[in-house]
């Protein structure tokens, strides 16, 4: 098992070069989009059209300036998540982690830490969420591995998975916080539309 508190002990992986583009790769959905609500169906062949996707979505998260980036997000339905908990404020990128298939195989604790989400975007709320967990899933190369680690590292895990399982983190709110989310988000979805 490898803790993640020190990502810089994870090899550096090979497709991670300083390319630069003037788009996101890949369109990412927006709430309340129905791919977003349904279950991600488990990866069978990892292949280079896989590699493919797992590219695509880093390079996707990394232009977004996101941590985390789902499959479903990105509208395919496989249990495959990218995340980059390190990368810096100016997008610079730290240690890319890819987990296929994953499923949580521990949790402890608690914690509460303001969220975001790429598909929900102008909108950001504190969360309850375990403070520890402990994953396992294959690697892109297809090697079973098990992760553990807390804070941002945790909440990147779930807030992905639950992704994986059609839930999206504005699903986990308090009832008084989901009405003031629908209402803000009306308000965020006016302004973002073209004006004509």
């Amino acid at each position: 098992m490898q803790n993640i508190a020190g990502l810089s002990k994870l090899p550096a992986l090979p497709f991670r070069k300083k390319t630069t583009y003037i788009e996101p790769m890949k369109k990412i959905l927006v709430y309340p989009d129905e791919i977003l609500r349904t279950e991600a169906k488990p990866v069978e062949n990892i292949d280079g059209e896989l590699q493919k996707l797992i590219d695509d979505m880093a390079e996707t998260m990394y232009k977004a300036k996101g941590v985390g980036l789902a499959a479903n997000q990105v509208g395919v339905l496989k249990r495959l998540f990218v995340m980059d908990i390190s990368q810096g404020e100016n997008g610079e990128r730290g240690e890319l982690v890819v987990l296929i298939n994953p499923r949580i195989i521990g949790t402890e604790g608690q914690d509460v830490m303001e969220e975001g989400c790429l598909s929900v975007p102008g909108f950001s709320a504190k969360l309850k969420r375990p403070a520890v967990v402990c994953v396992k899933a294959l690697d892109r190369e297809g090697n079973e591995i098990e992760l553990e680690g807390k804070g941002l590292f945790a909440r990147c895990v779930l807030h992905e998975l639950d992704h994986l399982d059609g839930i999206c983190f504005v699903d986990r709110l308090s009832p008084i916080k989901k009405a003031m989310f629908r209402k803000r988000w009306q308000k965020i979805k006016a302004e973002q539309e073209p004006k004509v």
